[in-house]
């Protein structure tokens, strides 16, 4: 046996460990302490009920729940790829092959030169933190796309373009692993291959499938979710006398009363200013590693979450997959950062589902989860940001960078 294979059975044995708890969970998961099968509900209730209506060649124009991009119709068809199993069945035997790709993509990325393994071990004994919930969300498959996108991008930037632009016309935030691609040919080529990709496959799926673009429709009217850090501070509101009430609306638990467009509005605010943050980084950035599209990538991401209106569990999902792909390159500077978010979503599975029901009703110990949790994504946010600013100051250094094409770029770009 091979020295290679030899070092791959702890982490095969670890994942498949974790795995099994995670599958055992999911069919164990009607005590009132794991939701009641609320969690596995979005997918043999929700997600199945769109497979019926995509299999009819139109997207669910008129449903105020659809507020997707058309790439996730593929994703909802798809378990029906697998015949003999029931629509839940499918649906999780998929996603524990996007998760089993992820592991030996991460894997493979730490065998690389400046490379390191703690990477595919963090997204293997991370991802169970949140219990069975990363099994009943198509937010591993999109995870997949972006985790694979930026691994790519490094000696492939068209695959990690087109991947990104994949992964965006599933669940749009992909795009942002594309913020931080080295400038010069490796932003041109990504960033062009990632338009033409998804403009292309965006045209296709407008031709098999009628209201493509239906899901712009119902964003708008979205409200607070009382799990984002604007309906955090709404439930600490209701402590202090407050009569907004919850409601679920758009697919999810939102405040309902006075003053919550304003906290709305703030919010798109706060997006907005951390779009210009990480633009006038992009700008002002000097020096690349081959860590810095990670690092970017997760900065930009749990800026954009951190501020969403919508903060909802499977997020971490997300989260956890950037910081794993951070860990597999040793120049990285969000190493701590990776140690909140994995803290952020033990917290988080405590929020949902174990005590949702304190949440929603923004009892004392609901509304200190809460805080705790966005604290946790708040505090890791602006850390990242500082971080990668401060690591991307000052004159870039070929040297630091193990891709040689890109090291003789550089010098050709000083010597013009």
């Amino acid at each position: 046996m091979s020295r290679r294979l030899v070092r791959a059975v702890p982490l095969t044995a670890a994942w498949l460990a974790t795995r099994g708890l995670m599958l055992w969970v999911l069919t164990h998961s009607t005590p009132a302490a794991l939701g009641n099968g609320r969690v596995a509900h979005e997918v043999w209730g929700l997600y199945h009920h769109w497979m019926n209506v995509l299999a009819h060649g139109a997207f669910p124009a008129h449903d105020t729940l659809w507020q997707y991009p058309p790439g996730a119709g593929l994703v909802m068809l798809s378990p029906a790829a697998l015949p003999g199993l029931t629509y839940l069945q499918a649906f999780v035997v998929l996603t524990l092959l996007c998760d089993a790709a992820v592991t030996f993509a991460l894997a493979r990325a730490g065998r690389r030169d400046g490379g390191s393994g703690l990477g595919a071990w963090y997204w293997t004994c991370g991802l169970p933190l949140l219990l069975h919930l990363p099994l009943a969300r198509y937010d591993v498959i999109v995870t997949a796309f972006a985790v694979l996108a930026l691994l790519a991008l490094a000696r492939f930037p068209r695959a990690g373009g087109a991947l990104a632009a994949l992964g965006a016309l599933v669940k749009v935030w992909p795009v942002l692993v594309l913020l931080g691609t080295a400038k010069g040919r490796a932003t041109r080529t990504a960033w062009i291959w990632a338009a033409a990709v998804g403009a292309v496959t965006c045209a296709l799926l407008g031709l098999v499938f009628r209201n493509s673009l239906s899901f712009l429709g119902n964003q708008g009217g979205r409200g607070v979710q009382i799990e984002s850090l604007g309906g955090t501070l709404l439930g600490l509101a209701r402590h202090a006398g407050w009569p907004g009430r919850v409601r679920y609306q758009y697919g999810a638990m939102e405040f309902v009363g006075p003053h919550v467009t304003a906290v709305a509005h703030a919010s798109l605010a706060l997006t907005a200013v951390s779009f210009a943050l990480l633009l006038l980084w992009r700008l002002r950035s000097r020096r690349w590693t081959a860590a810095t599209p990670c690092d970017a990538a997760l900065a930009a991401v749990l800026l954009f979450t951190v501020t969403s209106r919508v903060v909802s569990p499977q997020y971490l999902i997300w989260l956890l997959g950037l910081s794993a792909a951070c860990l597999t390159v040793r120049h990285t500077v969000q190493r701590p950062v990776t140690v909140l978010v994995a803290v952020a979503a033990a917290v988080s599975v405590v929020v949902y589902p174990v005590m949702y029901r304190e949440v929603i009703l923004s009892t004392t110990t609901g509304v200190g989860l809460m805080l705790a949790r966005n604290g946790l994504l708040a505090a890791a946010a602006i850390w990242s940001l500082v971080r990668l600013w401060r690591a991307t100051r000052g004159t870039p250094d070929p040297a630091s960078v193990p891709d040689s094409r890109r090291a003789v770029d550089w010098a050709l770009s000083k010597a013009s």
